[in-house]
């Protein structure tokens, strides 16, 4: 498996996970913490890249109010929600 030291930095990823958004800390930190380390290495590169995306997308994207025009960030903030859905 190809090595790439910021998909494999759990700290650095939890860190970023926390936002200062109740709602986001929790969908994020709950999918790195539990769904994370069984992702391929291309959808934690994808995840890597989500986390780089702007608070306020950041929610509407993973409570449903509205869906990212690129593909990938699409696929991955849908495993989240489907995630969080899943821990009810």
């Amino acid at each position: 498996m190809e090595q790439d030291p910021i998909v494999n930095n759990l700290p650095k990823l939890q860190w970023a996970c926390r936002r200062g958004m109740l709602e986001l800390d929790v969908l994020l930190g709950n999918f790195l913490k539990e769904a994370y380390p069984s992702l391929s290495l291309e959808d934690k590169k994808i995840f890597v890249e989500l986390l780089s995306c702007a608070d306020t997308d950041l929610f509407d994207w993973l409570l449903g109010y509205a869906s990212p025009t690129d593909e990938r960030l699409a696929r991955i903030t849908e495993a989240i929600r489907q995630h969080a859905r899943d821990r009810i």
